[in-house]
């Protein structure tokens, strides 16, 4: 049985216009950096430096300006001998730019929240616009992981969901986190379904998507095993070779709160994975008029670069412990048995889902060659095997006759070309931007200066700080 129906967590991609002035025009757009304040609250106590975040994707172009110098040799998990900085489809490329982006030339280009952190490219297929049939199989999902925690990876960013979890991945997610690594997946993009896995696997950090002004993006996974919300709306991130795309979707959010924590590991290196997960939880900014936290649609609150580096008392470290260990999982049917060690809540249903294990949104809106792998519950008789049969038939059609955009993008549950989808097989609708070779390709690796236009926070004060 192929594991995770590959469904991008995020990424709805529009490609954006370039006039003579791109290079600085594509920072100028960078709101994220913006609203968290990042030369005067961020980077002077942390840029992620002597940290490896690795990230399971299509690959990352590491020859893209804004990445030079910052991507390790990593894996192809379907040829050993192949390498992970290979990126034929634009989705990893984004998310380490999200992350470890640099910029380049005279403050041009994409920074990423920690532009000194490196990044481990682990390349899956499903991710690389030639989709394999049901995207990668739990297994090669288990090989990825154990490749990144074996490899020095302390954080490991998933942009990727489905609702398969097969024992031989929980396994791998279990070593993981016995390794004390930091792993964070997306909610997804399919809103009205169960959060995705890897997300909502006990010890993941579930990352749901909000937009500039703090609110909750409409197409946004929510759940009670939502940890964090992240920016996921009109995110521009680098794209293949010289490109940069605008995109939608909890990919993104997950790519940022990755970078917070390896912004936390780099400051505080002697602490667990646990307490730096705590310390993103305890200094999340909660948003007014949204009920109580922790709540469905932001889980703690809205993670805060700045709060998570606070030498502050009433936010340090906690027991060293992963507090997500004992969290309850959605119900998604029988996709697998926890193995020992894990949490056996599998079965617990979603709030709000009941015992329904309707097909999350997939597809790959982009790609000619549309994955098959959907979320398939297993249901009780006769009728619910004709509706299952019925769902299959809709969405193989639906997708296959949606040729709208290049390979889609990876990102949390929902695929990553469905809109709105998370990582896997379709990556949305992603385009490259039509502009010049920007000036510094392949500058000296160290021109890392942040300085980007001041802009003003958002009307009625910033909802992204404390």
């Amino acid at each position: 049985m192929r594991g995770l129906a590959a469904l991008a967590a995020g990424a709805l991609l529009w490609g954006v216009s370039a006039g003579p002035a791109a290079a600085d025009q594509i920072r100028e757009q960078q709101w994220v950096l913006k609203n968290y304040g990042v030369d005067a609250r961020v980077w002077p106590i942390s840029q992620g430096e002597g940290v490896i975040v690795a990230v399971i994707d299509s690959g990352v172009d590491a020859n893209h300006p804004d990445l030079v110098g910052q991507v390790l040799p990593g894996l192809d998990i379907t040829d050993e001998s192949a390498d992970g900085r290979i990126d034929t489809n634009g989705h990893g490329t984004g998310m380490a730019s999200d992350i470890a982006g640099h910029g380049h030339g005279d403050n041009a280009g994409v920074m990423g929240l920690a532009p000194k952190a490196k990044i481990l490219p682990i390349r899956a297929p499903g991710r690389d616009g030639a989709e394999v049939e049901g995207g990668a199989s739990d297994a090669q999902y288990a090989k990825a992981v154990r490749y990144a925690v074996d490899h020095g990876a302390k954080v490991i960013n998933m942009s990727f969901a489905g609702a398969a979890f097969e024992p031989e991945f929980r396994s791998a997610i279990e070593y993981a986190v016995q390794k004390d690594v930091v792993l964070v997946g997306g909610s997804g993009n399919s809103q009205g379904f169960p959060v995705a896995y890897p997300a909502a696997a006990p010890g993941v950090v579930a990352v749901s998507g909000i937009d500039e002004q703090g609110n909750p993006w409409a197409k946004s996974t929510t759940g009670p095993q939502v940890t964090l919300a992240a920016p996921a709306v009109n995110i521009m991130h680098a794209s293949l070779k010289q490109g940069y795309v605008l995109a939608d979707g909890t990919s993104e959010a997950t790519a940022f709160v990755s970078a917070v924590a390896a912004l936390v590991r780099s400051k505080y290196p002697d602490l667990s994975a646990g307490q730096v997960i705590n310390r993103m939880i305890k200094s999340a900014v909660q948003q007014k008029g949204q009920g109580s936290y922790p709540n469905e649609k932001y889980g703690y609150g809205i993670v805060s670069p700045a709060g998570a580096l606070a030498a502050n008392p009433a936010v340090d470290n906690g027991p060293k412990e992963n507090p997500l260990l004992k969290r309850a999982e959605p119900n998604y049917g029988d996709t697998s048995a926890p193995s020992s060690g894990a949490s056996n809540s599998s079965k617990a249903p979603s709030a709000g889902a009941g015992n329904s294990t309707a097909p999350q949104a997939s597809g790959d809106a982009d790609s000619k060659k549309s994955n098959s792998g959907m979320l398939i519950a297993v249901g009780g008789g006769v009728l619910a095997l004709i509706v299952i049969v019925v769902i299959v038939v809709l969405v193989r059609r639906s997708k296959n006759g949606n040729n709208g955009g290049g390979p889609g993008g990876p990102g949390g549950p929902g695929g990553p070309g469905a809109p709105g989808g998370p990582g896997g097989p379709g990556y949305g609708y992603q385009q490259q931007m039509p502009q010049q070779q920007p000036a510094g390709y392949g500058y000296p690796q160290g021109q890392q200066a942040p300085g980007y236009p001041p802009q003003q926070p958002p009307a009625g004060g910033n909802p992204y700080q404390s």
